[in-house]
C-alpha cells in the first residue's frame, strides 16, 4: 500500500524503520519541527525525522499537520493509508476523514487510553501490556481495534527496555495490518467501554518518591520513569537525589529514614524498604549507591 507516516518519538522511529523495510514503504513522513532538547538545550530533530532521513524517505516537518500546506503535501503523496504513531499532534477534519487512518497504541485497549500508557501500566503493576492497531477517530484512542498483541511485563525491566520491545512488536503488527488492508481483509472490533482507563501524562510532582507509599509501588515508579523522565527522592534541605534503579525489600525502617546496610542504601517506606541501587546526586551523574556512599555523607545523618 502507498502510505504516509505521522510520528515523532523514539518509539515512532523504530516503527518507521520497520515500515520503511516493508512493501508499504511510506511516500511521506510527517514530524514536528526541530526542538531544543536535553540538558544542553541544543536544537535537535525528532527521532522519527532522523529515521526518515536515514531511510531516504521524503520528510515534512510541520508545526500543525492540519494546516493547508501540510494537507497539500499529504495529498500529493496520495496515500492509501495514513499511519499515526506517537505523533503528539491532534488530528482534525478534514484530514481525519480524507484518508484511511491507522493508529498504533502501546497498550491493551481499552485499558490505558492516552498519553502515557507504558508508564501507567508499569506504575499500576499490570502483569501484561501490549500493542493495538486501531482506526483513528475523534475520540481519545477510542477507535475500533483491528489487531492486538499481548506481552508480559518483566518485573525487572524499566521503561526503556519495555518500550523498545513494544516498538519492535508494533512495527511487525503494523506491516501485518497494512498487508491485510491491501487485501481488503482487515477487520475491526469496537472497544468495550466498560474497560476504559486513562493514561494521563506524567506530571512533574509524580516524579517524587513518597516514602509514605509501599516500597513495591515506589520501585515500580522508578522503573516506569527510567530513563526518560526520572524519579527522585527529596532529601533533607530540599535537594533531590535521582533514583534510576531500585528494588523493594522486606527490611523494616521508619518511612523516610535513610540507612546504610552492608554497603546498600535503604529508604524506609510505608511497607518494607526501598533499596536504592543507582542514584544521581544533584549536578552529578548516575552512580551505584555504594560509590555514592563513599563520596557523600548519608543524607540526614
Amino acid at each position: 500500500m502507498r502510505t504516509a507516516y505521522l510520528g515523532t518519538s523514539d518509539f515512532a522511529a523504530t516503527v518507521l524503520r520497520r515500515l520503511a523495510d516493508s512493501p508499504h514503504r511510506p511516500q511521506l513522513v510527517v514530524t514536528p519541527p526541530d526542538r531544543r532538547q536535553g540538558r544542553g538545550r541544543k536544537v535537535k530533530p525528532p527521532p522519527a525525522a532522523v529515521a526518515a532521513q536515514e531511510s531516504g524517505l521524503e520528510l515534512l516537518q510541520a508545526e500543525n499537520v492540519n494546516e493547508e500546506a501540510a494537507l497539500a503535501r499529504i495529498r500529493v503523496a496520495a496515500p492509501e493509508a495514513v499511519v499515526v504513531c506517537a505523533f503528539g499532534q491532534l488530528i482534525r477534519e478534514p484530514l481525519l476523514s480524507e484518508f484511511p487512518m491507522l493508529n498504533i497504541h502501546p497498550s491493551l485497549l481499552p485499558r490505558w487510553r492516552g498519553a502515557a500508557p507504558i508508564e501507567r501500566a508499569m506504575m499500576a503493576g499490570d502483569p501484561t501490556t501490549g500493542v493495538c492497531v486501531m482506526r483513528l477517530t475523534e475520540g481519545l484512542d477510542s477507535g475500533p481495534v483491528a489487531l492486538r498483541e499481548e506481552v508480559a511485563i518483566d518485573p525487572d525491566e524499566d521503561f526503556e527496555s519495555l518500550s523498545a520491545r513494544l516498538a519492535s512488536i508494533s512495527g511487525d503488527l503494523l506491516v501485518r495490518a497494512l498487508t491485510l488492508q491491501a487485501g481488503s481483509s482487515l477487520e475491526f472490533d469496537e472497544q468495550d467501554e466498560e474497560g476504559v482507563t486513562y493514561a494521563e501524562k506524567i506530571e512533574p510532582g509524580e516524579r517524587r518518591l513518597d516514602p509514605e507509599r509501599p516500597a513495591a509501588e515506589l520501585a515500580a515508579k522508578v522503573r516506569a520513569l527510567t530513563p526518560h523522565v526520572g524519579a527522585y527522592l527529596e532529601l533533607p534541605g530540599g535537594e533531590r537525589l535521582g533514583v534510576s534503579r531500585a528494588v523493594a525489600t522486606t527490611e523494616q525502617l521508619d518511612p523516610g529514614t535513610l540507612a546504610e546496610l552492608e554497603g546498600a542504601l535503604l529508604l524506609g517506606t510505608a511497607e518494607g524498604s526501598l533499596r536504592l541501587d543507582v542514584v544521581q546526586p544533584p549536578g552529578g551523574k548516575p552512580m551505584p549507591a555504594d560509590a555514592y556512599l563513599r563520596g557523600h555523607p548519608l543524607p540526614g545523618s
